[in-house]
């Protein structure tokens, strides 16, 4: 009597493959799983993976599709959608950037409470999406649409982070984006700024909000590029912020939708910082076959 063929062994189920630079390795994950609500106790259960929604969200930040054109690897667009804008009203964005800032603050030696920042701004072109209410003309920089304003601290990690139509004079957003940082980190003490911040503002500052406007002035004998002084932090967080492809412009109806890619962007940036995986880097020789 012939025996009957033995079952094929079912395959442990692992980690969906990589197939984007994008996608968050097993270390990665386990920074941010713990840090989402959990799942609805009563009700439908969630259909797809909250690791791929969030694939799907990173995707996305960098390489600046529409919400549409989502690859089919991915879950729905709509559904990805209605956990991006749930997470940003609800505050998870925020819980999730701010607590990965913490710990990155903490494994670099630093207190997770900030003592100084540099603030600065940049000027974006606004797509056809951008409400005429919501932008505005920066004559200086010839650029219709809006402008990013950001505090960082001295590792170049996002404190603060606020959207204002092009044509706010970076004095007036400077005010309004120092008083949301008096909520959000209330231990700054001391921030530098460029020349476009001096005046009233400083003594506003000192006055109203016990903080020091620092001004770093452009040296009188420079002449061409040069890296200042405490200032050169934040621009390099604003050109990490250009690698983002759906930061280069301005592609949303809200400013906070804006300000939430941005978090989504330094989510991105931190996780890889915590929990970095071993690749060639773009200077180093391959390795020997």
């Amino acid at each position: 009597m012939e025996s009957s063929p033995a079952k094929p062994k079912r395959r442990p189920r692992s980690a969906p493959a990589k197939r984007y630079p994008t996608d968050l390795s097993d270390a990665q994950w386990a920074l941010i799983e713990p840090l989402l609500p959990p799942p609805a106790p009563v009700g439908r259960a969630e259909k797809h993976p909250r690791r791929e929604i969030v694939n799907a969200i990173l995707y996305l930040d960098r390489a600046g599709c529409a919400w549409r054109l989502l690859p089919k690897c991915f879950p729905p667009w709509g559904t990805v959608y209605w956990h991006w804008a749930k997470w940003k009203k609800d505050g998870t964005v925020d819980q999730v950037h701010d607590q990965l800032r913490d710990q990155l603050r903490d494994a670099a030696g630093r207190d997770p409470m900030a003592s100084a920042g540099i603030i600065d701004s940049q000027s974006l072109r606004g797509a056809d999406t951008v409400g005429a209410g919501q932008r505005g003309y920066d004559a200086g920089k010839r650029v219709n649409g809006t402008k990013r304003h950001i505090v960082v601290d001295t590792l170049g990690l996002l404190l603060v982070v606020m959207v204002t139509a092009a044509s706010v004079q970076d004095r007036d957003g400077g005010r309004r984006l120092l008083d949301r940082l008096r909520f959000a980190m209330p231990s700054v003490a001391l921030v530098w700024a460029d020349g476009s911040y001096a005046g009233q503002l400083v003594g506003w500052a000192r006055r109203v909000l016990r903080v020091t406007l620092e001004i770093v002035r452009k040296p009188a004998d420079q002449h061409g590029f040069a890296v200042l002084p405490r200032r050169w932090v934040v621009e390099r967080t604003l050109s990490w912020l250009m690698r983002c492809r759906r930061l280069v412009r301005d592609y949303e109806r809200l400013p906070d939708s804006h300000e939430t890619m941005v978090k989504w962007a330094m989510v991105g940036l931190m996780t890889r910082r915590l929990a970095p995986e071993p690749r060639r880097r773009p200077w180093a020789p391959p390795a020997a076959a």
